[in-house]
């Protein structure tokens, strides 16, 4: 990769023209990487829901045109100015959030929120100088959270690159770098279940499933599974689910159901599907006294979250957690580990594979709830 340091590398790259079309592939410029910035050969990559969200643009600012990916494996190919823990060869995992290492945020033990890097879907550029490192004919193409990973090559902030175990398989983790991380640690980190307790997951897609699993690792005895959709209950057994809930089956709120089915609620529950009324119902359902009930998924803009004071006098707690509360750099090479150790199972969450030529088949998957998460072979 010597032979590129430096220079403009021109290579095929997945671009988004317009909301909801069909992504073209086309060859782009990829700057060099500028100050503490990190360019990457992307290995392998994968189709999350809130690349589908935003390539929509249904309900926020369009930026277009734009290349979108952000869970992926790759290598180092070069390092900009002033890097000094990453080195051409690594191999890493970007992330959509950051960890710059010297915020308020990023020396609290307790937050991964980090000032600098924190998310932010409408940037389409770098944060050092505000340009692009994409283009066409001269033309910005804009970024996408920072990574954007249907590129052959990216240009990503030193901050947002985890460098993970060489040995680790890049088409099997490259799924840690969004959604399964979160869901896991939605559970590990924030609910801390304890051994024997019960757990309710609401919405049984990828993040929910990864929270059921960080339910299984805990060793919950009892894992219930809330989905409108029955076609998951049958996947969601892979993941240490044993008993599930349709709200549509029942006449009484499901909070309800839950709390008879586990006298008088759940020790925890994990809401993963962003809808404000599984949001109440998942605080709802948890026990007095000690239940504490998790926000994974992101509400509508407008939603507001209602309950009765009583239920938070009754010692019951609402969490809200972001990225699983993993520090991008300083926690996930560990999570990595967990799957090398085999105390953390990913090939089960991947259900499809496709080489890049065909990326738009990932994205046929997804709508049509076909798939969990589909991996793209970025070579042919």
């Amino acid at each position: 990769m010597s032979s590129t340091v430096g220079k403009v590398i021109k290579c095929k790259a997945a671009v988004a023209w317009e909301a909801g079309k069909p992504l073209v592939i086309e060859e782009v410029e990829v700057a060099p990487p500028q100050a503490m910035e990190v360019r990457i050969k992307i290995i392998f990559t994968s189709l999350c829901h809130t690349d589908v969200y935003f390539w929509e643009a249904k309900g926020q600012k369009p930026v277009f045109p734009r290349i979108f990916g952000h869970e992926a494996g790759g290598i180092v190919e070069s390092v900009g100015e002033g890097v000094t823990d990453l080195a051409p060869g690594d191999h890493v995992l970007p992330v959509f959030t950051g960890e710059c290492k010297d915020c308020a945020h990023c020396k609290s033990e307790e937050s991964n929120m980090c000032n600098l890097l924190r998310i932010n879907t409408d940037r389409g550029v770098m944060i050092g100088d505000g340009k692009s490192r994409f283009s066409i004919n001269g033309k910005p193409i804009y970024h996408f959270v920072g990574t954007s990973t249907f590129s052959e090559y990216t240009v990503v902030h030193v901050g947002c690159v985890a460098k993970i175990n060489p040995l680790a398989p890049l088409d099997k983790v490259c799924v840690l770098s969004c959604g399964i991380s979160t869901g896991l640690g939605a559970t590990l980190n924030v609910a801390k279940p304890p051994k024997g307790s019960s757990v309710a997951v609401f919405g049984l897609g990828a993040v929910g499933l990864a929270a059921a699993e960080g339910a299984r690792i805990a060793g919950a005895s009892r894992i219930i599974g809330i989905d409108v959709n029955p076609r998951r209950f049958i996947e969601a057994k892979k993941f240490g689910v044993t008993e599930f809930v349709n709200p549509k089956d029942h006449e009484k709120p499901v909070q309800e159901v839950l709390a008879e089915m586990t006298d008088g609620g759940v020790d925890r529950s994990i809401e993963c599907t962003g809808n404000v009324d599984a949001m109440i119902s998942a605080f709802e359902c948890v026990h007095d006294g000690w239940g504490v009930a998790v926000l994974v998924g992101v509400p509508h803009k407008d939603a507001v979250f209602k309950t009765h004071p009583m239920n938070v006098l009754n010692e019951r707690t609402l969490k809200g957690t972001f990225f699983g509360n993993y520090k991008p750099r300083s926690d996930i090479p560990g999570v990595v580990e967990k799957y090398m150790n085999k105390e953390l199972e990913l090939e089960k969450f991947i259900t499809h594979e496709v080489p890049f030529s065909e990326i738009n088949k990932a994205f046929d998957y997804m709508l049509k709830g076909d798939s969990l998460r589909c991996i793209i072979r970025m070579e042919e």
